[in-house]
């Protein structure tokens, strides 16, 4: 189905878009924002909004139309390649497929503190409805927290003797989500034979899904996502590992 952006009427092609240019606010700056615009296809575009934000730096809202077309038979996406479990399955899968508990570490690496998107997933009181990891039974979880050095992340999964490690990146800017996860994979991959390493499992708001390959680790959760997902992908894979043993 081909496809055009909404805006006041159906196939109109008007979008909104926001942006940072490093100029004090004046006509000049304005100007600047539009003629950005005009190369990123809108026309014609109007500046709706615009604001000084600290010394020589402005954040502009554009509103214009685009002539591109959509075609979404030819989008593509990661889907999801596991059953969706309840809470009783999953606790009942570990316990007849794997006979212990599975151990999953999880923390925030690097410098980020942002701990809103690993407590959603780990926490008990979980997140959107939906209890978190600690919440079933046949899952021990060791939450490590905020700022956490990669050597100690690895040290940590092997000392609990993870079955899964999970990670949550928010901190973006410079791709620093991309770079910590590169670091992340390629400690584990030297810590541990292939056989004997964790699932190395990382979500954030930032992360293209497609990307598992490029950045070394097993699965990539985008925003939106539950704990119920994570403990289905989780009880799929590792089941999976065990029957190619």
């Amino acid at each position: 189905m081909i496809v055009r952006p909404y805006g006041d009427t159906t196939g109109d092609g008007m979008v909104q878009v926001s942006f940072t240019l490093p100029v004090p606010h004046d006509r000049r700056a304005e100007g600047a924002a539009l003629q950005l615009a005009g190369k990123m296809g809108l026309d014609p575009a109007m500046v709706v909004h615009a604001k000084q934000m600290g010394t020589g730096f402005t954040f502009f809202v554009v509103y214009g139309r685009v002539s591109h077309l959509v075609d979404t038979d030819r989008v593509t996406v990661v889907e999801r390649d596991f059953p969706l479990l309840a809470a009783k399955d999953v606790n009942a899968a570990v316990r007849s497929r794997l006979r212990r508990k599975l151990v999953v570490v999880g923390a925030c690496i690097g410098t980020d503190a942002h701990t809103v998107g690993i407590d959603a997933i780990l926490n008990i009181k979980g997140v959107a409805g939906e209890k978190g990891l600690e919440y079933y039974r046949e899952l021990r979880v060791v939450n490590l927290g905020a700022q956490v050095p990669v050597p100690d992340l690895v040290r940590a999964a092997g000392a609990e003797k993870a079955d899964a490690v999970l990670v949550s990146q928010v901190v973006t800017q410079r791709d620093a989500h991309l770079h910590n996860t590169r670091e992340m994979s390629a400690a584990f991959r030297e810590a541990f034979p292939a056989a004997r390493r964790p699932l190395l499992v990382v979500g954030g708001p930032r992360f293209d899904e497609a990307m598992t390959g490029e950045l070394g680790v097993d699965r990539i959760f985008g925003r939106g996502t539950t704990p119920r997902e994570v403990a289905s992908y989780l009880v799929h894979a590792l089941i999976e590992r065990k029957k190619a043993a």
